[in-house]
């Protein structure tokens, strides 16, 4: 532990003002003042300052926005003010009723203000803040008491450790909408089922899993988000006149930090405006609304664009803006008089369930999936619906033949959402998931803990194909022209029985198959072939090790130079790694215990992969920091005349560009090929620059 000095102590803190600065910009303006270089430099050095000496670590430092180990358990926590629940108007007939009441109890309010905000599909946090800094962050939970997950709150980078007040308050209260991204929720889904994991069902639920993990590390890599909506500030700090209701000047030209002079809200309005202020995102498609019209005419108008939002959104939260008024009304036993939750009607039909199939992926996971009846559901047809596992069919009783309600409600997987046994045949039968594997016939074991029942024979035929898949896939060794067909015939004709057996494949074995010419076994000969220059990390992601998703396995490898370092590492090692919790660590070491992996890693060795990081120098000079795309941020979009994509991503990225793939204010280049879509019609309309593949290879070269 370093003497700490004045010089010391001063930069620390001037390091963290300014990190805090920057990330205000960034998440709650959306109008970054610092390159992602700049911030990445400042942090590492307010992280070795803060090595060196740790007495100067605080609660509110950037750098402990993720603990280093996983909790062992959330604790319950009351609530300083109850968090209430929201009477729901589902049309705007209901929603002219709940007016109708609240007038009544108010007969001489002759002119009034709503506020309308969009109703975030997430779940509820409660943040408390003792002196500026966030001390606690409580689930909603039964809105008296909810759990602690401070640890995991802390990680949203749209919550800010301390608020921007010169004088805060002893308490401040906050509460908001933690969410994921539509984006982000496709990320982690496929990254999921690359891993050979169970998909989540839509964005809330993945939102409610994640921040209920135990290790704030894995909470931190799926990216949640947050919007505030709700502000407590005790009576007695009246603050400095001067902020009042700052609609007519606007915040971003006015802000600075830490903000001096404010006032105590006395509108919701105010209050959202004070909220961004010190530091929350507050969802931007807010309005006043002075009439019912106007309520209806938001209401009718975001039915329809909620479906372009980045985020989902189920509805809207109608609240009257005077708190002299909300004081006024009160609430009820459940409510509160003066805000209404205006919902959109969920997308739901009602389907009959004509069998139910399963499936059996590459890890062994059995999955059962509904075949229905086709129904008409968000503008597709629907015909099949997952019903994740046998507890989900055990809470939904569900009898083959039975007639159940599908809902999609802007969701991104169908799902069976309740049965109607009313409708109930006679003869249906109750499903009961098989005691034996559909495709091998060996039995299955649901393993203590596990909500999943699997097959666990490494010969089984459904998992080869499934590994076979996945070795080939993009991400993985990236195979032209070994589709799911070809792998179909390799297995049942017993040409493979292996992912090591793709590499003693001949032509002649090839051509034996249905519909493969010569010239195509050449070319998947070559294509396999080449596949044996593939990095070390693709190599770990390839071999399906459960749990292990692309990102794991870049991190893995970045830390275990070779698979004999890997091979030879203790559980509690892999678990060392920032970024791997310990359910990926036991996998990993057990797949490496097992004999027939070991010949299996022998047998691809022999074949020539690669089973190493080579040290190379990078393309460009970092040192000095002065990348050519440093700070840039490009999406691709469309099929590039020469480049596969992950290659110009991984170009871009070497010359210290940032690769996103959704186009936004923040996006400075498209790079556009063949068949751009969508992506293409938002950059023009945000007035972003678009780059052919020349255009980006010659600012490359620059």
């Amino acid at each position: 532990m370093g003497q700490v000095t004045p010089e010391v102590e001063q930069r620390v803190q001037q390091l963290r003002q300014k990190l805090q600065e920057a990330s205000y910009a960034y998440y709650v303006l959306d109008a970054p003042i610092m390159e992602d270089t700049v911030y990445d430099r400042l942090y590492r050095e307010l992280q070795q300052l803060e090595i060196q000496y740790p007495q100067l670590i605080s609660l509110d430092s950037p750098t402990q926005r993720v603990g280093e180990r996983p909790a062992t358990q959330f604790t319950s926590v009351r609530h300083n003010i109850p968090l209430y629940s929201l009477e729901n108007a589902f049309n705007i007939e209901e929603f002219t009723a709940w007016e109708s009441r609240w007038r009544r109890q108010a007969p001489e309010i002759d002119t009034f203000e709503y506020v309308c905000e969009l109703k975030i599909d997430g779940n509820a946090l409660a943040l408390t803040y003792e002196n500026g800094v966030l001390v606690r962050g409580a689930t909603r939970g039964d809105g008296i008491a909810g759990e602690d997950i401070t640890q995991n709150v802390k990680t949203i980078r749209a919550i800010p450790l301390r608020l921007n007040m010169e004088t805060p308050p002893p308490v401040v209260e906050v509460r908001g909408e933690a969410f994921l991204p539509i984006e982000v929720f496709e990320q982690i889904n496929q990254e999921r089922q690359q891993a050979g994991e169970q998909l989540f069902a839509n964005p809330r639920n993945a939102a409610a899993g994640t921040l209920r993990q135990l290790d704030s590390r894995i909470v931190a890599r799926r990216k949640l988000d947050f919007f505030a909506y709700t502000l407590h500030l005790p009576a007695e700090e009246q603050g400095t006149p001067g902020a009042g209701d700052s609609r007519s000047r606007g915040l971003q030209e006015n802000y600075q930090l830490p903000i001096t002079n404010y006032q105590l809200p006395i509108t919701q309005w105010q209050s959202l405006e004070l909220l961004q202020q010190i530091g929350f995102r507050v969802n931007p498609n807010r309005k006043v609304c002075s009439s019912l019209e106007e309520v209806r005419d938001y209401y009718n108008y975001w039915d329809t664009e909620r479906r372009n939002l980045p985020y989902m959104t189920d509805g809207v939260v109608v609240k009257i803006n005077s708190f002299a008024l909300q004081e006024r009304l009160g609430f009820t036993q459940r409510f509160p008089r003066w805000a209404v939750a205006l919902k959109y009607a969920a997308e739901e039909a009602p389907t009959r369930v004509e069998s139910i199939a399963v499936q059996v992926g590459r890890t062994g996971a059995l999955t059962p999936v509904a075949e229905l009846d086709p129904v008409q559901l968000a503008g597709t047809t629907v015909s099949r619906a997952t019903l994740h596992n046998s507890s989900r069919i055990q809470e939904l009783d569900l009898h083959v033949g039975d007639t159940v309600i599908v809902r999609k409600a802007g969701e991104i997987i169908p799902e069976v959402v309740r049965v109607l046994p009313e409708l109930r045949p006679q003869d249906a039968q109750r499903f009961q998931m098989p005691s034996n594997c559909p495709v091998c016939g060996q039995t299955v074991i649901r393993p203590a803990g596990e909500a999943v029942t699997r097959c666990i024979n490494t010969s089984c035929e459904a998992i080869l194909k499934g590994s076979l898949i996945h070795w080939a896939s993009r991400d993985a060794l990236d195979i032209n022209g070994m589709g799911e067909k070809l792998v179909q015939q390799l297995v049942d004709k017993k040409v493979v029985q292996s992912v090591a057996d793709l590499y003693d494949l001949t032509v002649e074995q090839l051509t034996s198959l249905e519909r493969m010419g010569k010239k195509s076994a050449e070319k998947l000969v070559d294509a396999i072939a080449s596949s044996k220059s593939q990095p070390w990390a693709r190599v770990l992601y390839a071999l399906g090790i459960r749990h292990v998703g692309s990102v794991n396995a870049q991190t893995l490898t970045q830390q275990f130079r070779s698979v004999d370092q890997l091979a030879k590492a203790s559980a509690a090692a892999i678990e060392g790694v920032y970024g791997i919790g310990p359910e990926i660590a036991q996998s990993v070491y057990q797949w490496f215990t097992l004999p027939a992996n070991q010949t299996l890693i022998q047998r691809l060795k022999t074949a020539g992969l690669q089973f190493a990081t080579e040290d190379r120098q990078d393309a460009y000079p970092t040192s000095e920091g002065n990348l050519p795309l440093s700070g840039k941020t490009f999406v691709i979009t469309g099929t590039l005349p020469t480049l596969k994509r992950d290659e110009a991503k991984e170009l871009i990225q070497k010359a210290g560009g940032k690769v996103t793939n959704s186009v936004s204010s923040k996006t400075d280049y498209l790079v556009v090929g063949e068949d751009a879509g969508s992506k293409l019609e938002k950059a023009q309309a945000l007035g972003i620059a678009q780059l052919d593949e020349a255009q980006l290879l010659e600012m490359l070269n620059n």
